[in-house]
């Protein structure tokens, strides 16, 4: 597969803004921390500040947010959190992965938190946990063709989050 994971560009504010917008309808926020207060250039200097753990917001931790690109198009984006807090811990886990509605059932889920686990492996992290909203069956598998193993669901908004450990 041709996906690779990568930092967000200056190039890229007019995609990533397209399929945060796309996502809205999925109640899943695309670009995380991103708000139109901030031009992109800013946008880009905060998320470099997170992933070295420079002016870290309390409520979160050092993290990377990469775009996920095949053939110089955006198809979706990876957070991937070096530690947790109690928030994380419980329902976020240390990773986090969105695909465009555009670019679903094609396996990029499965391939964005493969090369998402090298990323945190290589920074010591083991195990990792990652989750899914109980009804994103797709998800779901994608974690588990990863080599996620089911602990336990915790309820959230009326549903339950599925929380899978990764060796």
């Amino acid at each position: 597969m041709d996906l690779r994971l990568r930092p967000y560009r200056i190039d890229d504010e007019a995609a990533a803004l397209a399929i945060n917008e796309a996502m809205v309808a999925d109640d899943f926020m695309f670009l995380l921390g991103w708000n139109d207060t901030i031009t992109w250039s800013d946008y880009l200097a905060v998320l470099e500040d997170y992933r070295w753990g420079r002016n870290v917001r309390a409520d979160l931790v050092r993290s990377v947010q990469l775009a996920a690109d095949v053939a110089g198009e955006l198809v979706g984006r990876v957070s991937i959190r070096f530690e947790l807090n109690e928030f994380f811990a419980e329902r976020g886990g240390h990773i986090g992965y969105g695909v465009a509605p555009a670019h679903r059932r094609r396996g990029y889920a499965s391939e964005i938190l493969r090369q998402a686990l090298v990323v945190i492996r290589a920074d010591g992290v083991s195990p990792v946990l990652v989750t899914c909203d109980e009804k994103n069956v797709g998800s779901a598998r994608a974690i588990e063709r990863n080599g996620g193993i089911y602990e336990s669901s915790v309820p959230h908004d009326g549903s339950a989050i599925r929380r899978y450990w990764i060796r």
